[in-house]
């Protein structure tokens, strides 16, 4: 059990960061329940690798409201493989209508630099 200082040290995230996964209902700590004299919360292992595994979710493109719907059920693999390969699926599909998105738009950027350079 460690509280939230250490949780960000062996992470490497800001406090702010924990504090909000865990009010988006990502993680969760707890109280010691035979320590009534402050309100400490402490957070064990299984937080480590959730912050972990948003940090890998996050980096490959998924929101904080994808990575809340599938977290709980993915890190205790009680999602089958089939549903998980349908989440990286869709995923896939997002990142390639984006790519589309930003091809367009490159394309268009091109034209509007060519009429520049054909005003002259």
């Amino acid at each position: 059990m460690m509280l939230i200082n250490q949780l960000a040290k062996e992470c490497q995230i800001p406090i702010g960061t924990i504090r909000f996964y865990e009010k988006s209902g990502l993680i969760t700590g707890s109280r010691k329940a035979d320590v009534t004299t402050n309100n400490y919360i402490y957070y064990d292992e299984e937080s480590i690798d959730k912050i972990r595994f948003i940090q890998m979710a996050k980096a490959v493109g998924f929101t904080l409201a994808e990575i809340k719907e599938v977290i709980d059920a993915w890190y205790l693999r009680s999602i089958s493989k089939a549903a998980q390969l349908d989440v990286l699926d869709k995923k896939l599909v997002q990142i390639d209508e984006k790519i589309a998105e930003l091809k367009a738009m490159k394309q268009q950027i091109a034209i509007c630099k060519q009429n520049i350079i054909e005003r002259d």
